[in-house]
């Protein structure tokens, strides 16, 4: 049976105040759509631990500092609730713009430090939008539990630092970054990349996993960068936004493996911005 969609906040409030009297736990998964089996893995993992869970889907416009980005966005509402539907989802949740914006609404919120690097660099205002509208969707719902992909690993840090700063009571639950069969980490973007695109985008995770080995055989990344990056760059990619290692924790710089240790990566291919990490 496919869920229920609400889109109204005080609807959504009504189902979960029913669900609260009862005692029971609510799980949220925060997306923006267009559904793969990434996103899958989170419902299924708050389905497994939760009495009750909300998908919610709403595309962001916060997070997108270029508006061709959010016009071309993916929106497949109708197919992501099909592919819900076997999990046993409790109610998906797809607020309008002014469910979550609403006229005069004049606050955002900013987390500093680990914004400042990596997608934050190259992507202006990106994390005040994630940090914005994440703490509305966590209030929402008044969810117990919250889950989100290793994939977007920075915006992982992002969404625990600002529900521990905010003392907001939830717990963050990060999930493995799910792959498709070749290797390129499943994303929603991967629905913009050409057939001939599609076929040289697994070389980004390729080479990352190249370098992970040399860096937990001891070598440098100024000793193996030079090389990696020209690999990604014959492979079709133009830009590379970052190629680095970085903290597990706090996403400083490193120039050696140590425990906790990602590699971080973020490139351009064919006019899609790709990301991925991986744990050195």
């Amino acid at each position: 049976m496919i869920a229920p969609i609400e889109r109204q906040l005080a609807g959504l409030r009504a189902v979960t105040a029913g669900w609260r009297k009862a005692g029971q736990t609510i799980g949220v998964v925060p997306t923006m759509g267009a559904l793969h089996q990434g996103h899958l893995s989170l419902a299924r993992a708050a389905r497994e631990k939760c009495d009750r869970v909300i998908v919610t889907i709403f595309v962001n416009p916060k997070q997108f500092n270029n508006p061709d980005d959010l016009e071309n966005y993916p929106r497949t509402e109708e197919d992501d609730a099909r592919k819900l539907e076997s999990i046993g989802v409790d109610l998906i949740y797809v607020p309008g713009p002014d469910q979550i914006y609403p006229d005069g609404f004049a606050t955002t919120v900013t987390v500093a430090g680990l914004t400042d690097m990596l997608c934050g660099a190259t992507r202006p205002g990106h994390f005040d939008g994630v940090a914005t509208v994440v703490p509305k969707l966590f209030l929402q719902t008044s969810a117990d539990y919250a889950f989100f992909g290793e994939k977007d690993y920075q915006q992982l840090q992002v969404v625990r630092r600002l529900a521990a700063d905010l003392d907001i009571p939830i717990e963050v639950i990060g999930c493995p970054t799910i792959r498709e069969e070749d290797g390129l980490a499943m994303s929603s973007r991967n629905l913009l990349l050409s057939d001939r695109s599609r076929i040289h985008a697994p070389v980004l995770a390729e080479v990352m996993t190249d370098m992970r080995d040399a860096l937990r055989g001891g070598a440098a990344m100024t000793g193996i960068i030079a090389d990696a990056t020209a690999r990604i760059q014959a492979a079709g990619f133009t830009d590379i936004d970052y190629l680095e290692l970085r903290d597990g924790t706090d996403l400083s710089l490193l120039p050696h493996a140590k425990p906790d240790a990602r590699l971080f990566a973020a490139a351009w291919l064919a006019g899609v911005r790709l990301i991925d990490n991986i744990a050195v």
